[in-house]
């Protein structure tokens, strides 16, 4: 059997019964350009980075905000940049320009697009885990389901609609925003070392013919 004879996908229900997984590192919360300069000094060594982005949710029709919180993610370290506070210095530009440091999101161009509403950004160095994925047959498209299929846990999505742009954020929403960016460097590191075996997934079903072609 190939990889065109199947799809690696998860159901809702399979999902809601595996154990709910916690941020097991640490977190640098940056909120001024002097944490903002230090945390781009730690980054700067790094090859490999997680990124995600979190905005505002609106509850009005037509109105939009722009990015509140960037999340870059080490191994054992994320750094949530309060982007409502401090905006997008030239460094963090530079940071998001170079393409010889590798950052891992997942929908990176929705990211994008909201990014631009705080200034000029042309992203580079940037992988969408969407992409990856397919290369092993999964079909789920969300980060939830994608870690879920992979390393058999669940990530909360609870605090998804919370207000990214409060004066102080919640021990549990630095958790939830670190935790994601996290888990695009895992999954990534996961794949490329060849960990992951979709042969054995419980999570693999064969594909269904088109009607037309039975």
């Amino acid at each position: 059997m190939n990889s065109k004879d199947y799809i690696i996908s998860i159901d809702k229900a399979a999902l809601a019964e595996l154990p709910t997984i916690s941020y097991p590192a640490e977190i640098t919360v940056v909120e001024s350009a002097a944490e903002a300069l230090a945390a781009l000094r730690a980054l700067a060594t790094e090859k490999v980075v997680g990124f995600d982005t979190e905005t505002r949710p609106s509850f009005h029709k037509g109105r939009t905000h722009k990015v509140a919180l960037m999340q870059i993610s080490t191994e054992d370290r994320c750094f949530l940049f309060r982007l409502n506070k401090i905006g997008i210095c030239s460094e963090l530009k530079a940071f998001l320009e170079n393409p010889d440091i590798v950052k891992i999101g997942l929908s990176v161009h929705d990211d994008f697009s909201v990014l631009r509403r705080s200034g000029d950004i042309n992203p580079e160095g940037f992988i969408d885990l969407q992409h990856t994925v397919k290369k092993y047959g999964i079909t789920d498209i969300s980060l939830q389901k994608i870690y879920a299929i992979i390393f058999g846990g669940r990530i909360s999505k609870s605090q998804r609609l919370t207000n990214w742009e409060a004066e102080t954020l919640t021990p549990a929403q630095q958790a939830y925003a670190a935790l994601d960016a996290w888990a695009c460097l895992k999954i990534y590191t996961y794949l490329k070392n060849g960990d992951f075996d979709p042969l054995a997934s419980p999570y693999r079903h064969l594909k269904e013919e088109p009607a037309a072609a039975r």
